[in-house]
């Protein structure tokens, strides 16, 4: 099956992937779309309201995006793979969409959590998917509150106990 990249489409797509992964720029997102059958690198950017406001109903685009998660002890990157249809794509496209899907991911390989969205901007709120990144990383450290526990040490013949309270202030 023939890829669906234009003669060097394959290169920006990682370059964009790749600027969005760099510690060293602002780069938050890169959105990939469709210019006739093949799939190309459209935009990259740091605003991800500007990012949402780039999806259209006839829209079929994959995008790359960058959050900060953590706690006030830990702040990770964290990216996700989302793959937006639009409410206006035929039903042959949407199909379309699964196969080339396979190719993007061969360029877009790390990444946390993916999203398939059809229609709905709702499910791309920042909040919500920068939640389901929290939830698919697995461990969190925040500072719930501490967390005391109580420890009674006794002696052998159980005539002295004392209780020692073992304080964990990260949980």
């Amino acid at each position: 099956m023939a890829k669906p990249f234009q003669p060097g489409g394959a290169e920006a797509i990682s370059e964009a992937y790749q600027d969005v992964r760099r510690d060293d720029t602002e780069t938050n997102w890169a959105l990939f779309g469709y210019d006739g059958k093949f799939i190309v690198h459209v935009k990259s950017g740091v605003d991800y309201q500007e990012l949402l406001g780039l999806l259209d109903d006839d829209g079929r685009n994959y995008i790359f995006v960058r959050f900060e998660t953590g706690d006030e002890m830990s702040r990770r990157k964290k990216f996700a793979l989302i793959t937006w249809i639009g409410n206006a794509v035929s039903p042959l496209k949407k199909a379309k969409v699964s196969t080339d899907k396979a190719f993007v991911k061969e360029i877009i390989t790390s990444f946390g959590k993916e999203f398939l969205v059809e229609g709905d901007k709702n499910e791309l709120k920042e909040e919500k998917v920068l939640k389901e990144l929290e939830r698919a990383s697995g461990a969190a450290y925040g500072t719930g509150g501490p967390l005391i526990c109580t420890a009674y040490l006794c002696t052998q013949n159980s005539m002295l106990c004392r209780s020692v309270n073992f304080f964990f202030p990260y949980v």
